[in-house]
């Protein structure tokens, strides 16, 4: 039977949460920083495009920093509130020295 996970508990959970939402709000400003340095750099760089590139731009590089901040903030919330160490491992490997 699995052992019981930390994240169980109402305020562990909450403030695990918290801790993730503050994680994913930074990472918003960071996308944001990002996107708006890169438009200034195709622009700056002197060459016609469209609008359309700039969307795809925005898109592209937004959505890129958004996804891998989301999933590095889960595997955070996992460790950080000892979810991983609730899991049974029955391969019978050990993996961990």
């Amino acid at each position: 039977m699995a052992r019981r996970s930390p994240l169980d508990d109402a305020e562990v959970a909450r403030f695990a949460w918290a801790r993730y939402r503050r994680i994913l709000k930074w990472l918003g400003a960071l996308a944001l920083a990002v996107v708006l340095a890169a438009w200034l750099f195709t622009y700056w760089a002197g060459e016609p495009v469209s609008v359309h590139f700039y969307i795809a731009l925005a898109l592209g590089l937004g959505l890129t920093v958004m996804l891998t901040g989301a999933l590095m903030g889960l595997v955070f919330l996992s460790s950080g509130t000892g979810h991983d160490e609730a899991i049974e491992d029955h391969t019978g490997e050990h993996w961990r020295r």
